[in-house]
């Protein structure tokens, strides 16, 4: 079939398999540019279809030459329908990995839930014996919690008073305001147990019960800050909660496994495209002036660029590991320097439909979006006819 995008608000509803594959590739390509890491050898990433998750598998594999298991929920192609881009993504990983002699293998399921805890523990048993390394990268709108049944959605919302600023379609790239009511105490919570640490902490526990996980164990989950532009929606908001509560989680994990010479860390990630970040009120816009900056200042950073500087400049470098005052990796300091964020600031209160091209690299952000899901990828044939129904190679 020839797949094009289909877009439904920030969803884009087909994937493009070659697209993923060349996206995938690339990322290889950029890790075996640089600098070997002497880091981990057997590496659990949970949520490893897509961003920050993808692409810590990818350093993992071939920049540390670490073998590796994926979980991920991805759905391949049914009835003619295209598969996720996860799925798509996943494929050209355990290919390329399978052809570079690594080994990989990919768990398939809700990460919530305990049966596909007890997979996971299970093939670590049968394939590495232990995991040196844990990446949690986990985005969910929803969260069944196994011990209760009891259902959670999670909201953006801000907490307080309703939040007004500028937004924009970056479809179309009208530029408005919107306002959106405060969360609910109920709400607040539902995020929290959604997009906090508990489900992380699950994993760690049952992983250290089933004694699957080196003493050395490194874990790591993600979050993000923000500037100041963001906060009411984000930071100070519901889901700013929720990261507050990931980040206690890591620093309570931190004393139980540095007992015996693990650690944990959440990493604080900069502003990038995802498809949770594209669902986010005031954040697209706010993405497309950084980016402007970024790129101007030859500041700009990717999800893989992130994620090997996260590997070779803080977690696996000489020396102590270096942290902030809340014991958080911060991978967001180029975005938060100060000339940084004065120049977003200026852009910021400027923008309108009229000028947001100009000001704001939007072009850039809609590309980034899209390439999300396969499309806008140099190199690949968009008219050409191609199979949607790809196999994911060791697959469980």
């Amino acid at each position: 079939m020839i797949i094009k995008p289909r877009t439904r608000g920030f969803i884009c509803t087909t994937a493009h398999p070659d697209g993923c594959a060349r996206q995938v590739q690339e990322q290889i390509e950029y890790v075996q540019s640089q600098p070997k890491i002497q880091g981990p050898r057997n590496v659990l990433v949970i949520g490893a279809s897509t961003g920050y998750g993808l692409s810590a598998r990818v350093v993992a594999a071939f920049g540390a030459g670490a073998n590796t298991i994926g979980v991920y929920r991805d759905g391949g192609s049914v009835k003619g329908r295209t598969a996720s881009a996860g799925w798509y993504n996943s494929a050209a990983f355990e290919k390329a990995a399978q052809e570079a002699g690594l080994k990989s293998l990919s768990v398939i399921g809700d990460a919530f839930t305990n049966e596909l805890k007890a997979s996971t523990i299970e093939a670590i048993r049968q394939e590495f014996g232990k995991v040196d390394m844990v990446i949690y990268s986990v985005a969910a709108p929803r969260r069944t919690d196994p011990n209760t049944g009891e259902t959670y959605t999670s909201t953006l919302k801000p907490i307080g008073e309703t939040y007004t600023n500028k937004t924009v379609n970056f479809h179309t790239g009208e530029v408005t305001d919107i306002s959106i009511e405060p969360a609910s105490e109920e709400e607040i919570e539902a995020t929290v147990r959604v997009m906090g640490g508990d489900d992380w902490q699950s994993w760690m526990d049952q992983l250290s019960a089933a004694d699957v996980l080196t003493d050395d164990v490194v874990t790591v989950a993600f979050s993000y800050i923000g500037s100041d532009i963001t906060q009411a929606i984000y930071r100070q908001g519901s889901i700013g909660r929720a990261k507050d509560h990931l980040e206690a989680t890591a620093r309570h994990m931190n004393e139980q496994l540095g007992a015996n010479g693990g650690r944990a860390y959440v990493a604080v990630c900069k502003a990038l495209v995802t498809q949770s970040s594209s669902a986010i009120p005031v954040v697209p816009l706010y993405m497309s002036a950084l980016y402007k900056v970024m790129k101007e200042k030859e500041l700009h950073e990717g999800c893989i660029e992130q994620m090997y500087r996260m590997y070779a400049d803080r977690l696996y470098t000489e020396g102590a590991t270096p942290v902030d005052e809340k014991q958080r990796l911060r991978l967001d300091d180029w975005e938060m320097r100060e000339d940084v964020q004065a120049e977003v600031t200026r852009i910021w209160n400027e923008i309108s439909t009229e000028n947001v091209y100009e000001l704001t690299d939007l072009k850039g952000y809609r590309s980034e979006f899209f390439q999300l899901f396969g499309f806008e990828t140099d190199g690949v044939d968009y008219d050409a006819d191609v199979e949607p129904d790809v196999k994911v190679p060791n697959a469980r």
